[in-house]
């Protein structure tokens, strides 16, 4: 343990945003770092808890909490730094952008704040690259073998590290212009600044990683190609089956997924070429349906975009503002959020359902909508419409962010023949598919997720592959 009793001598300090008529105007990151001092401070509040739920049941990587806040403590920052990446390939990502479920599972969080152990990841990796101790790890020896990696996203990345660091030779296949998948093409840059991903793309290259962009597999290639081109194929294409609104008047061209208006945007910040009608929000009266950290992130990109009304739909109840008994410590819990995109201005409706969208020849002018009751039964949950609450609202885009279905099937899913779930995700067993030679991780097995799992998937898939591949020599 750090400190003893520092649980008690500090409390946790929050970081702090860039002004918001400053970052609005921009898409740079808007979260700002706590002092050194203020970090050996948070860790100081680790406590000696017996048995670290952070670290077992809050943190899907494993990572050893405990042990690195003692470290910062201590001064030994680039120990720490060993010790963070022993267990998470890409913590510089998970530091910004993942919700820190080890918070919520804190012992402190009984009744009391949390140990800020995502500021202190944060710190521990930046300082980590500042001063150069973050080196490719090159395999002492190579198998020979060949893995084809499909999707760079955080499975993909993560599964492929492993791989050629266990001396396989490593191919990663994307279709889009550059590697990166959802952390490039579905965060703003204001969360994740894309110079972030490409740091990180060194060391992977540097370690004999391949990438090879603008290539959708199943399409520009054949699974055929694949099988008799490589001896392994890990799949981690994501869950790119957006849900979508089946109502009256969905089909207006000013009817977008959440996914292609991020992504066109975050192009345009990368400055790709953009084909097709850009969508924009500048000067109009948008609404987001979704009220989760997608359509958070819709919020804040059309807030910079220029909107002069944002409004944000959610068909769930407004959560409470402390723990609920329905979700107890160390749970992640059902409370009230407010994102940073948020406090830049949108108004925010809870339970309510959109009805209908109506509009002159091929936009959408107005949506129509009520409030909901949520009934227990028996056979779960049932939505029943309030009578008397239907409200409209003049809207010029409509963004859908209602989460994501399962893996798109098309292409590479059904030519390999592979079984699915009941969810309609790849079936997998041990990350194994139903075709002994092609392997799952990430969302494309998972369903829409946490990039942590995300990670950590890619990494339990490598090892499994790993040793399928030295089985079969």
């Amino acid at each position: 343990m750090a400190e003893i009793k520092g649980f008690l001598k500090y409390k946790r300090k929050k970081t702090s945003y860039r002004p918001i008529e400053q970052r609005i105007i921009d898409f740079k990151e808007v979260e700002l770092a706590l002092t050194p001092d203020d970090i050996i401070q948070q860790a100081a509040r680790c406590i000696d808890c017996g048995i670290p739920f952070c670290h077992g049941l809050g943190c899907p990587l494993g990572n050893n909490i405990p042990e690195f806040n003692d470290m910062i403590y201590k001064g030994q920052w680039q120990k720490a730094c060993q010790l963070l990446h022993s267990t998470n390939n890409f913590p510089e990502i998970t530091a910004r952008i993942c919700p820190a479920p080890c918070e919520t599972a804190c012992t402190l969080a009984i009744n009391d704040e949390p140990v800020f152990i995502r500021q202190i990841e944060f710190q521990i990796v930046e300082r980590g690259f500042e001063n150069g101790w973050i080196k490719p790890v090159i395999a002492k020896q190579k198998t020979g073998k060949k893995v084809a990696v499909i999707g760079s996203g955080p499975a993909g990345l993560a599964a492929a590290q492993q791989l050629v660091r266990a001396g396989h030779g490593v191919v990663i296949f994307e279709k889009d212009e550059k590697i990166g998948g959802l952390l490039r093409y579905g965060i703003p840059d204001f969360k994740l600044e894309k110079n972030v991903i490409d740091r990180r793309l060194a060391q992977l290259a540097a370690e004999g990683v391949e990438f090879q962009t603008g290539v959708e597999v199943g399409k520009d290639i054949s699974a055929h190609y694949l099988k008799k081109m490589f001896d392994c194929i890990c799949l981690a294409m994501g869950a790119g089956e957006p849900r979508d609104l089946a109502i009256t008047g969905r089909g207006y061209e000013n009817v977008v997924f959440a996914t292609d208006y991020l992504t066109q945007q975050n192009k345009i910040c990368n400055g790709e070429t953009i084909a097709g009608k850009i969508i924009s929000a500048k000067d109009k009266s948008v609404v987001v349906i979704g009220g989760g950290d997608t359509g958070s992130d819709c919020v804040g990109t059309a807030r910079r975009q220029g909107a002069k009304k944002i409004y944000q739909l959610e068909i769930l109840p407004k959560p409470p503002n402390i723990r609920p008994e329905d979700t107890p410590w160390p749970m992640w819990p059902r409370i009230m959020r407010t994102s940073s995109s948020h406090q830049e201005g949108c108004e925010r409706l809870w339970g309510v359902k959109t009805t209908k969208l109506s509009g002159a020849e091929t936009n959408v002018s107005e949506l129509r909508g009520c409030s909901v009751e949520w009934i227990k039964t028996p056979k779960g949950w049932n939505i029943k419409e309030i009578e008397n609450t239907e409200f409209t609202i003049k809207t010029d885009l409509v963004i859908l962010a209602m989460g994501f279905l399962h893996v798109k099937y098309e292409g590479l899913v059904q030519s390999l023949k592979l079984k699915l779930d009941e969810n309609g995700n790849i079936a997998a067993n041990n990350f194994q598919s139903s075709v002994p030679d092609v392997f799952a991780a990430g969302d494309s097995m998972l369903g829409a997720s946490l990039v942590v799992k995300a990670i950590d998937t890619g990494r339990k898939a490598a090892d499994r592959i790993d040793k399928w591949l030295m089985d079969n020599k």
